[in-house]
């Protein structure tokens, strides 16, 4: 008897036991959903939250230096904003690309920093783009909270003097174009038949013309140089080129790496002559660490105590280049039928004052020079590029307040300040516009409102048939450009037709 009341205690002590065991899985299960019903109304609480928290929508108009630099300087600034680049081509990264002088690789490097900006999720790059034509500054400033233009400088000066409209006066920039794969430039043919051409500027931009002039053609074929400009050079005759500057060699604009560059160029001497640096040595000890190390190179290059071995790498050099300092252009000569450029006439100046400020005033002095190009690199210039934003037109440059135009309208790098300084120098100016922008935006000054941004400004285009090409489409361009760079035996072959880019882009 009591082994059988046993045997049911135990039965019912399993049974219960069993019967806790389900009650805790059933509670544990329950207790699991309830915490995922918890969890997914608080992710949606997050994201109706989320969606009403307002996201600033800013546009940039030009992907070079200036326009990319501001977009870095935004989306570190700013946690939430967006940006979307524009630019009229279909590739970006602007002077950069087309800008720099081919055997200056080291410089492009740059690309792999706006490369990074490109690919954050924050931000959209939009090519193909002519604002002012495609679509209105006014129609970007309805769909974004702010608009910042920096489209540059695509314009170049022109010398203003009989005989500039000549055949073979062309601008530095058009041949720059021409060699580094410019669309527009991608049918400039120079006649490099001739043997002497002149480069009017003393610029950084003169002294690349006169050294992709002057190059060993081994030196180009290993760059990024366009083929046909490569082939072109491959029969030139040049074998002599003048850069002219209407000041003194302590105003001259170049720097010294561009200097030691066209110095030690195999097969080239360089002239410069001593009487330009007569009065040189009472200021050199003052001048700045910069300006003092390239006029010692220019010194010491026209200097005619040389080492018997450089007397002889000079002999035997079958081309040159002069530095002639104190020059200005009066009149460009014609040929016989008065249809070609066959030399310039320059006036011989002298300088009044000191320093970075000293004025070239001519002289009753006169000298004709005999060539068969003239290359005028006396500066660029940007363009208006709507009524509604106002342009100074004697400076070049979009009126602005410290890159305010107005809030929610601003610019940055060339076309705030002119066509001065380097990479560095657009690059401190474009962090301090993206800094004034943000700064608007915390201060209340730019309008809050919820902009469309790009999906109006797509729409808009799409309705114009304007086929836009995004960082993606990019990306498949260079890596055609690449692939065909290696059939030459070159980082790339750059395209050149804008139909043939954007059939790529869009494969």
């Amino acid at each position: 008897m009591s082994l059988l009341l046993s045997s049911q205690r135990l039965r019912r002590f399993f049974f219960n036991f069993a019967a806790l065991r389900q009650r805790l899985r059933m509670r544990s299960v329950l207790r699991r959903r309830c915490l995922g019903w918890f969890c997914s109304q608080t992710a949606q609480r997050h994201f109706v939250s989320s969606a009403q928290v307002w996201i600033p929508r800013v546009c940039i108009v030009g992907s070079g230096p200036a326009g990319f630099y501001t977009a870095q300087q935004l989306l570190k600034s700013h946690p939430e904003l967006t940006v979307d680049i524009y630019d009229r081509l279909p590739v970006p990264f602007g002077l950069v690309r087309f800008g720099v002088a081919p055997d200056h690789p080291e410089v492009k490097n740059v690309l792999n920093t706006f490369t990074a900006t490109a690919r954050n999720k924050r931000c959209s790059f939009i090519g193909n783009v002519s604002v002012g034509k495609d679509i209105s500054v006014q129609r970007l400033q309805e769909a974004y909270n702010a608009v910042i233009l920096s489209y540059g400088a695509e314009d170049d000066k022109r010398l203003g003097i009989p005989g500039e409209n000549l055949q073979g006066v062309h601008s530095a920039r058009s041949f720059v174009g021409w060699y580094n794969g410019l669309p527009c430039d991608r049918n400039f043919k120079p006649d490099l038949s001739v043997e002497t051409i002149v480069v009017l500027g003393q610029g950084n931009v003169a002294l690349d013309v006169a050294r992709i002039l002057l190059s060993p053609l081994s030196v180009l074929e290993k760059t990024d140089i366009t083929e046909y400009a490569l082939e072109a050079l491959a029969h030139s005759k040049v074998r002599k080129v003048h850069v002219m500057g209407r000041r003194g060699p302590l105003q001259a604009a170049f720097t010294i790496k561009e200097l030691r560059e066209l110095v030690k160029l195999p097969d080239c001497r360089s002239v410069l002559h001593g009487e330009d640096f007569a009065e040189v040595p009472n200021v050199l000890a003052g001048l700045p660490r910069p300006r003092k190390r390239l006029t010692e190179l220019m010194m010491q290059t026209a200097s005619t105590n040389i080492t018997k071995q450089e007397s002889e790498r000079q002999r035997l050099s079958s081309r040159e280049w002069e530095l002639k300092f104190f020059r200005s252009p009066c009149k460009v000569l014609p040929s016989g039928d008065g249809q070609r450029v066959t030399g310039i006439e320059l006036k011989i100046n002298r300088l009044e004052g000191l320093g970075e400020t000293a004025k070239a005033v001519e002289t009753d002095e006169r000298e004709v020079i005999d060539c068969g190009m003239i290359l005028r690199s006396i500066g660029y210039q940007s363009i208006p590029i709507s009524t509604d934003v106002p342009f100074d037109v004697h400076r070049g440059t979009i009126a602005n307040e410290n890159g305010r135009i107005s809030p929610g309208l601003y610019c940055s790098g060339w076309v705030r300040r002119g066509p001065t300084g380097v990479i560095l120098t657009t690059m401190t100016d474009a962090f301090d516009v993206g800094k004034r922008v943000v700064e608007d935006l915390n201060a209340g000054l730019i309008c809050s409102e919820s902009k469309p941004g790009t999906e109006a400004i797509l729409k808009d285009l799409l309705e114009k048939g304007v086929q836009t090409v995004s960082f993606e489409g990019w990306q498949r361009i260079d890596g055609a450009e690449v692939e065909r760079g290696k059939q030459h035996g070159k980082p790339r072959e750059k395209l050149t037709d804008v139909r043939e880019m954007l059939g790529i882009a869009a494969a």
